[in-house]
């Protein structure tokens, strides 16, 4: 029975999570025009990478994210506009790509928690205060 238990945390190992695929011909590789490559680096710094989800994908050492990145600097090659790369993006993983997702019923909770949990930190903190004075 330990054996087998063995074998199957060996088999579902985080090291067999990447392929043995190499990565993207332009994941890794900067465009030869510096304009453009600036345009992909600002580009990519707005993007969150959908496996690491705190990184953006400039910064993720993700199979994904190199992907990403190398799809990025090919349009970018081929003329298209940031912004389009940018919507054809979002079209495909969803707000949650951008770190800047647009105000809507799904993204509402992103943008109300923190100015909720701020109001309630603040209602603490002013109540504990009053406690001390009183004291």
């Amino acid at each position: 029975m330990r054996r087998l238990a063995f074998l199957l945390l060996l088999v579902a190992s985080p090291a067999f999570a990447d392929s043995q695929q190499p990565p993207a011909p332009l994941a890794n590789v900067q465009l030869k025009d510096p304009a453009q490559e600036r345009q992909a680096q600002a580009l990519m710094l707005t993007l969150r990478c959908v496996v690491c989800q705190g990184q953006s994908i400039a910064d993720s050492n993700a199979e994904m994210a190199g992907d990403m990145r190398a799809l990025v600097r090919t349009r970018i090659a081929a003329g298209e506009s940031p912004e389009t790369i940018r919507a054809w993006l979002i079209a495909r993983y969803g707000d949650y790509v951008s770190y800047d997702p647009p105000l809507s019923a799904l993204t509402a909770p992103l943008w109300i928690t923190p100015l909720v949990l701020l109001a309630l930190g603040a209602w603490l903190a002013r109540a504990s205060f009053k406690k001390r004075r009183r004291a």
